[in-house]
Parts: structure tokens; sequence; C-alpha cells
């Protein structure tokens, strides 16, 4: 049977823990418990402890008082022999439990100290000790903290409990094996201190003192032990103690670095965060949306318009250790430079006419989260250059004050505009672009990434189903081809538009060319002949792609390439190896 280990402490002096100490050795079997005392300011034992004890026959004049945090850190049971509330209790996991008893200091502030205070303790301690070695209860608790401590230790996930001061507490057996640590050289040490650059890196929350936070989900990529990089899906949770103070942090871990390889294998994702695609480049900018959603690095989202750049802000914040935090957009091409100003950085009362009362500006608003500017290539000069102020030092004032405000914001942004071109026109600051694009995202056009029309119009279609109560079934065969052979100039948000327009056109049934908006069909039908696809329903291409969406299943892929499956067997009969 394991010894249950038990520490008395003192907090002023060690004349308290002392004397239970020397009780509670001739009171419990040595071979059930392991007893030890402590105090925070350790003395000399107090001679008048010495007598009164010496009074029952008890001896601790050679009884040694250990420091704190070496006496603490294998101790099953703390119990606190002071009323003083000096030490908060931990109930983290792997900490003591602990037991308060408001035992009175026998040392008065007199110089003069005489024997009857120390008696009054010794007896209050005798009948505590009794009480507590009599009841039964200590084993119980013991045993249900270590039961408890025994199934962290067997959960799949790894663990990772520590303290306010990021003292570890509980590193359990997943830990050890998605880090490479080993528990004994993390338990009782500071985070930062064992894990270099800190195990979350950038994403500490502990950077700028304690956090306000009660659960986190993030993204995390680690360098182990050995060397290997690994993906993490990590989720942090606030602890307090039983009067709701916060205690620490409880994360678990998931190793997703398979999972991650074999999405990429795949190359099948057909929807992420909202963004709808099939095509490689789309499957490459989930890929660059997850490798970014580790660090808080700025990202400029460049693409034409409608392409679904806020989309994309979106799916990066998503996917970051901020998903939980606001996510601001501003559209910085919507607004005069004046009003821009006051929307992003705020303003005090009086500073302009009609300015009220103090207002927060989108930058306080995104506080701990993601501000998205949209349109950043339209910023005047002068906004340019608060912008990068803002970015380098991240601090501002609101407009008409003087109080430095600071933030914690990612910046997001988004433009159509050519910004390296810009540059080189001295349109824009060269130093605001390359604080701003850290990272570039690159969005195709549609009409580079065709084969996924069909699956963008089944999505659009769904929805306008929704909104217009109309019995349309879809898109006929000769629709779907004038889908597919126009140049769409304004992307995926005109072709969600031409699926309303389509709609409110046809009454029942499918969706015809002639319900089509007029740019569409007059763009296909002035095409001449022989780069249209009226040579044929299907082709290679579509067709495998099609098989691949449906994962092999012909009846599936028939269905989204809106054919009969007597049309595609057909066609695969002509074109085995498509």
């Amino acid at each position: 049977m394991k010894k249950i280990k038990i520490l008395f402490l003192g907090l002023r002096g060690a004349c308290r823990s002392q004397m239970a100490l020397g009780f509670a050795r001739t009171m419990v079997a040595q071979d059930q418990f392991e007893l030890a005392c402590a105090a925070l300011r350790t003395h000399d034992t107090d001679p008048h402890a010495v007598q009164v004890m010496a009074e029952i026959g008890i001896d601790i004049a050679s009884q040694t008082c250990l420091p704190l945090e070496q006496a603490r850190t294998n101790a099953d049971l703390i119990i606190v022999l002071a009323p003083e509330a000096e030490l908060t209790s931990s109930t983290l996991p792997g900490d003591p439990a602990v037991i308060r008893w408001d035992i009175p200091d026998p040392l008065p502030d007199q110089p003069q100290p005489c024997l009857d205070p120390f008696r009054s303790v010794r007896d209050l301690l005798r009948q505590r000790l009794d009480n507590l070695f009599a009841s039964g209860f200590l084993p119980i608790v013991v045993a249900l903290k270590r039961n408890v401590e025994l199934v962290l230790d067997h959960l799949a996930d790894g663990i990772i409990v520590h303290d306010t001061r990021q003292r570890i507490t509980w590193f359990n057996q997943a830990a050890e094996r998605i880090t490479g640590y080993d528990r004994r050289d993390v338990i009782g040490h500071l985070c930062h201190d064992v894990f270099p650059g800190g195990f979350c890196g950038g994403k500490c929350s502990f950077a700028h003192g304690l956090p306000s936070f009660e659960k986190l989900r993030y993204p995390l990529k680690i360098t182990t032990r050995q060397g290997r990089e690994s993906m993490l899906d990590m989720t942090v949770v606030a602890m307090h103690n039983q009067n709701g103070q916060f205690q620490g942090v409880l994360a678990s871990m998931q190793d997703v670095t398979e999972v991650a390889h074999l999405r990429r294998q795949l190359k099948n994702v057909r929807s992420f965060h909202g963004i709808i695609g099939t095509d490689a480049k789309m499957q490459t900018i989930y890929e660059l949306i997850s490798d970014l959603a580790v660090s808080d690095c700025n990202v400029i989202i460049q693409g034409e318009s409608g392409t679904g750049k806020e989309l994309v802000a979106g799916a990066i914040h998503g996917e970051s250790r901020r998903a939980n935090r606001p996510f601001v957009t501003v559209n910085c091409g919507a607004l005069p430079e004046g009003i821009l100003e006051s929307e992003l950085f705020g303003h005090v009362r009086g500073a302009f006419t009609g300015a009220i009362r103090d207002k927060k500006g989108r930058f306080e608003l995104a506080d701990g989260g993601t501000l998205f500017l949209d349109e950043i290539g339209e910023l005047s000069p002068n906004m340019q250059v608060k912008l990068l102020r803002v970015l380098q030092e991240g601090t501002f004032e609101r407009v008409g004050g003087e109080k430095p405000i600071r933030v914690d914001v990612r910046v997001l942004s988004a433009t159509n505009r050519d910004l390296r071109d810009m540059v080189r026109n001295n349109q824009f600051r060269e130093d605001l672009f390359y604080r701003l694009s850290v990272i570039p995202v690159v969005l195709p056009p549609l009409r580079q990434r065709r084969n996924d029309i069909p699956l963008l119009v089944t999505h659009f279609v769904e929805r306008a189903r929704k909104d217009i109560d109309r019995p349309i079934q879809g898109l006929s065969h000769e629709a779907m081809h004038f889908f597919l052979d126009y140049n769409w100039p304004g992307n995926i948000r005109e072709l969600q538009n031409a699926i309303q327009y389509a709609f409110i056109k046809c009454k029942a049934g499918l969706v015809q060319p002639e319900h089509l908006p007029p740019e569409i069909a007059a763009y296909v039908t002035s095409r001449p002949v022989a780069t249209v696809r009226r040579r044929g329903k299907l082709d290679p291409a579509r067709v495998r792609n099609a098989l691949e969406q449906a994962k092999g299943n012909k009846v599936q892929a028939a269905k989204i390439l809106n054919v009969g499956r007597a049309t595609l067997y057909r066609f695969l009969r002509n074109h085995p190896t498509p």
C-alpha cells in the first residue's frame, strides 16, 4: 500500500507545524504515513514549544522544518495551521490537497512570551489530529485525488496543467508521447524554462499577465524534444478554486499531424469554413490557411472582386487561437478619410461636431482578436501613415484624444488591386506594404477553377431554394454549359447573383438558358461555335473530377455532372480511362 504523505505547514514560524508533527508521529503507523513539517519563514525551534510538548512526553527539539517548495513536491495533503489567508489553496491536478485549520499563533508580539498560549495550541492540535485520524476520511480524500490523476494519466489526449506562475503541476503519459519530454523533467518547473521558446511560442496566453478567458481552442505547431515538427489541436480551459479564484490552466492536446498530412494527400476537401471548392488551387489555399493559423503574422489576401476574400480572412481567424475572440471588419474604400479614422481608432467626446460621447474604434473592438481591412488599396496617404504606426508600435490615440491605447490585434487585409504596382508608382507606402504582407494569399478567379462551377451551382441552388419558395430542381444541361462557358468577371459573387436571378425568372422545374441573366446568354452565344462546349455534354477532365468528388460512385458522379446514368456509362465505355 502506498504511503499517504502529509505535510504540516506553519505560515509565520515553525512552532505550530513542529508541534503537529510531534503529535502525528505518536498517532499513526509509520508504514502507512510519511510525515513532514514546513514553514514559509523558518527559524530555530521555539523553546516554549519544546517545553510544553515535553510536558506530555513528546520531544520535538530535533525535528527538521523543511522549506515549503521542497516539501510540497511529493505531498498528498498539506494541513495549513494558521488563520491567515496568506497561502491560496490549490485545486490543480498534481498539487497536494489542502486542509486549513484555524490554529492561533502562540508567539505574541511582546518580547516575553508565556507558556499558556503554547499549551492552548498544543491541546487544540491534539484534538484536531485525534479527529482527523479517527474519522477515516483522510484515506478517502487522498484516494479520490489519486484516482482523478490516474484518469488524467490514461487519457488519449495529452494533458498539461500549470498554475498562475506557469509552474507545471501535471504532465500525463500522452503529453510525454506527443512532446517527447519526460514528466520528471517537467513537473515542478516553469513552462518557459522547460520548453525552449515556451511550449506555446507566440500563442502563450500568459505573455501579458494573467489571461481572462474560460476556454480557447487553436492549432499549434511544435518541435518535439527529438526535433520533429508536429501539428497539435490545443484546447485550453481556465481552472478555479472553491472560491472562484483563477488557479491556472489545463491544456489538452491532440496530435493531428497525420490527419493534416492525409488531408493534403487526399486533396478532396469540398468546403472549408464556408469556402466551396475542390480544385487543386483551392486545396492549396486551404493548406495555406491552416499553416497561417499557427502564427499571428499579418496576411494580405489578393484576388479579383467576388473571389471570397472575406471568407478566407474569416477562415484564417477561425483556425487560429483567436477564434473565440472578435473578428471585426472594416471596408476601407467605403468611408471618407475623416470617418474612417474615427471608425478605426475611435474618438473622444467633443473631438468634432456630432461627437457627443467617447467611442471605441475597430482596433479596440478587435482587441485580442482579428481586424480585417478590406479594400486596403483605397487608403489615403495620410491614413497609410497612421495605420503603419499602429502596426509598428501597437498603440494609437483616439481622434481628439491624447492617451495612448495599446491593443493586441492581428491584422488581415484584402485588395483587388496590385499593391506592388502601386508601390512602384508611389501610390502605396512600401514599408506599410511589407508590414501588411508578411505572407500573401492569392485567390484564383473562377475562370481558372471551372471544375468547381457545378459544385458552387449546387451550393447556391440549395441556398436559393431555402430563400425563394419555388419548386426548382436545378439547372438543365444546357444552362449548366452556359455557366461553364461564361468567363465570370464578377467571380463567385456574380455566380450567386445569377442563380438568384434564374430563380426569379424560372417558375418551376429546371432552369433553362432563357432564365439566365442577359449578359451570360449574350457572352456565350456570341462566341465562335468551335470554342463553345456544344461539342458534347461531357469531357474527360469534368468526368474525372466528378468521380473524385463522388469517391468513385458513378450514380453520384452523374448527379454532379447533371447527366443521366446512361449518359455517363456510355461516356465511360468510350473513354475507359478519363
